[in-house]
């Protein structure tokens, strides 16, 4: 707040915001004069640049999945006021990743997780997501599964196609005429979004991420805490 008050380019590192108050603030002191640009790198990684090409516009389907690891409960992470629960904190990659992918905007989101009595800074969830588009989003968001086991994927099925990411090392397609196999070394896209950033703070040029993307993002993690809390769907 006080770097866009001073009339500066702001780069956030993920989540926006922790919570609506703080989102707010934000809201008030952006005016669009500068580029405010959030670490969702996800967006930019050769991989999803790729599975957009391919499937491009056309209503969809994406699972991505998050085998985050365990943190200790007395980690900062889980704090709700210092890092925002892992949910805020780190599942808003994949709704902005989703969002990338199906060109639209978040209306509605779901969530339940795991245990009798989930609390609101759990790391053990499923996200559903409804679009404005049509399309429909999925986000699991689990610490309980093996470090052995590959920590994302993404699949997307659109049109009798799916494309498979493993990793952001490989993306398969199936049924994508022209399209087999994409291989790199892991590449999460964050290497591409800041040489975008250094160029258009240069040379000037729109918001890297529109900015009403962002807020979206922000506000459906919100809802999501918001809904296990509930227990029923809450609109963005």
């Amino acid at each position: 707040v006080e770097c866009l008050n001073a009339g500066k380019h702001v780069f956030v590192e993920k989540p926006l915001a922790l919570n609506r108050e703080e989102l707010d603030d934000i809201l008030a002191a952006y005016n669009g004069s500068k580029t405010l640009t959030v670490g969702f790198n996800r967006r930019f990684s050769p991989h999803m640049q790729k599975v957009k090409q391919v499937v491009g516009s056309a209503q969809m389907n994406v699972i991505a999945t998050m085998n985050a690891g365990n943190i200790p409960a007395n980690s900062w992470v889980h704090d709700m006021k210092v890092g925002g629960g892992r949910i805020i904190g780190e599942a808003c990659h994949y709704i902005d990743l989703i969002t990338f992918l199906t060109g639209s905007k978040v209306k509605a989101v779901c969530m339940n997780a795991m245990g009798v009595n989930p609390q609101s800074n759990t790391d053990n969830a499923s996200i559903l997501l409804q679009y404005e588009n049509g399309s429909t989003g999925v986000i699991n968001y689990f610490a309980n599964g093996s470090k052995a086991y590959q920590k994302e994927r993404i699949e997307v099925y659109a049109q009798e196609r799916t494309l498979v990411t493993d990793n952001f090392c490989v993306t398969e397609g199936f049924g994508t005429s022209g399209f087999s196999k994409l291989k790199t070394n892991t590449d999460k896209g964050h290497a591409a979004q800041f040489k975008l950033l250094a160029e258009r703070v240069k040379n000037g040029g729109g918001a890297l991420i529109p900015f009403d993307e962002i807020v979206n993002t922000t506000l459906a993690g919100l809802a999501a805490v918001e809904s296990l809390m509930k227990r029923e769907w809450v609109e963005v």
